[in-house]
């Protein structure tokens, strides 16, 4: 079962923590990285966690 609050980095908009329950994509980069994108709760913008 998934650890609900695992950091997946803080909004770079308003620098709230955002949490894996955010989560909308994961991906991997061009340069063989993982990028992700995820909905801030707090100003409910979809954002990649900083």
């Amino acid at each position: 079962m998934p650890d609900d609050t695992q950091s997946l980095g803080r909004c770079p908009n308003c620098d709230e923590r955002i949490t894996t329950p955010w989560l909308l994509v994961e991906y991997e980069k061009d340069d063989g990285t993982e990028g992700i994108w995820a909905e801030c709760p707090m100003c409910e913008d979809v954002v990649a966690p900083e």
